[in-house]
């Protein structure tokens, strides 16, 4: 096992890490911006490491820093936990390189996954079912008319190098598509340095539906279930739970098999995330994520396992610590995910948390890395907290979402805990009656 862990981010994640590694008798290195001098991690960690000033280019995704940091501190090992470099092949070459471990799947399957296109490809190879659309990159305007054409409109056009909604448009006719693809280059360029696209047909009201996979170097592969993540907001999470309210018994069996079945042929080392669009029953394949998820704390309640120590004994070259045949359903789990923003505009609210009171009680847990008197630096994503509810149904656990959501106090800053406590109430919510476009048409309608 690991001697000692750096964490290669900041916030609630590094906490979570941190946590674990404690927990497992891991001492950890905290490295972190000038902005995050006093974050809590920084605070609880055996060491910490100041690897530059507040712009994530020049500290976060400073790599030469970093392993400087692991150098200086002898770290053996690195999690890089979600986002800066948790998807970075490059990043995962260097630390092998310097003997150090980076605590995630290897360099290749990073590469991959990574690339939009080719995880499209890899996935029907391996059976997983796929949203019709082009076999590769869209090579001029020409090509790309003619997919429209085969699959019929409305269409996405997406960046192949993408992620979190950039360089993604919707052409819902064909003198829509030439702007689309214009747009979507300019932004794929801008965001990702490729300009390169891909097609798909686009569905009208699905859900996305995602399964936790984790997998060791010992031929052990396993699926851990489903997260519905519908509620979404320009594309990024809002709120998730666990299991989906879409999904049965035997249509979760189904594309857990599957899933599980291309896992194991593709010899993935790690925790990953296979994400669908789903709809009228079918599974389409979006994309990959090898990484840990912002929303795995629910897949841990409902399930029991913990999945940042199973990330890490495999890393370490051990076997996970149960086979499918133990992994069991328990109850019902969702997460908020508290933003420092504006509830109606989604503004950023940087600033001082003058008052932060968590919720408590059976089957109630914050990840958060927030306290009075913490100040939230306007250099990072907004997210400040995460509020995971766990019932052994969803009515109880809607029950004790309303609660919990009221109990919630954070003053100083504007936060999306009104937009939840609004969300809890709505009839088509309460029914697990949504779909992907479900909370911007809500809030259009609310303006």
């Amino acid at each position: 096992m690991f001697e000692k862990v750096l964490i290669a981010n900041r916030g609630e994640i590094a906490l979570r890490i941190h946590r674990a590694c404690r927990e497992m008798g891991i001492k950890t290195v905290a490295v972190h911006s000038t902005a995050d001098a006093d974050a809590m991690h920084v605070r609880l960690a055996n060491e910490s490491v100041c690897i530059g000033p507040p712009p994530a280019s020049e500290s976060y995704l400073n790599i030469p820093a970093i392993i400087s940091a692991c150098e200086i501190t002898g770290a053996d090992a690195v999690h890089p936990g979600y986002g800066f470099l948790s998807e970075n092949a490059r990043f995962a070459d260097i630390l092998d390189a310097h003997g150090i471990t980076f605590i995630g799947p290897t360099a290749d399957h990073i590469r991959l996954m990574g690339d939009k296109i080719q995880a499209k490809v890899t996935a029907r190879s391996l059976g997983i079912p796929c949203v019709p659309g082009s076999a590769g990159a869209i090579r001029t305007d020409e090509e790309a008319y003619e997919v429209a054409k085969e699959t019929g409109y409305p269409v996405l056009v997406k960046a192949a190098a993408g992620g979190g909604g950039r360089g993604m448009k919707v052409a819902r006719s064909e003198d829509e598509l030439s702007g689309a693809l214009s747009t979507a280059r300019a932004e794929a360029k801008a965001a990702f340095g490729d300009d390169a696209l891909y097609m798909e047909k686009y569905l009208g009201q699905p859900r996305h539906i995602e399964m936790q996979i984790i997998a060791d170097s010992h031929g052990n592969v396993a699926h851990l279930g489903e997260r519905d993540c519908s509620l979404q907001r320009r594309h990024q999470k809002v709120l998730e739970e666990c299991p989906s309210p879409a999904l049965n018994a035997v249509q979760r069996q189904k594309i857990g098999d599957i899933v599980r079945d291309a896992i194991a042929k593709l010899g993935y080392l790690g925790v990953g995330t296979i994400e669908f669009l789903y709809e009228d029953g079918e599974f389409y394949f979006i994309e990959m994520n090898t990484r840990l998820q912002v929303e795995h704390p629910i897949t841990e309640a409902v399930t029991g396992i913990d999945i940042v120590r199973e990330q890490i004994r495999i890393a370490a070259g051990l076997e996970m610590s149960f086979t499918q045949d133990d992994v069991t359903f328990s109850g019902h789990a969702i997460e908020c995910r508290i933003n420092a923003e504006d509830p109606r505009t989604f503004t950023p609210s940087p600033g001082t948390i003058k008052g932060f009171h968590t919720p408590g009680g059976l089957g109630v847990r914050v990840d958060s890395a927030a306290y009075s008197g913490y100040r939230i630096p306007p250099y990072y994503d907004s997210l400040i907290g995460k509020l995971v509810v766990h019932g052994r149904n969803r009515n109880e656990c809607l029950m004790r979402l309303r609660r919990s959501l009221h109990e919630f106090v954070i003053d100083g800053i504007k936060t999306t805990i009104p937009l939840f406590q609004d969300l809890v109430n709505e009839p088509d919510f309460v029914n697990g009656d949504y779909h992907i476009h479900w909370l911007e048409n809500y809030l259009r309608n609310k303006a």
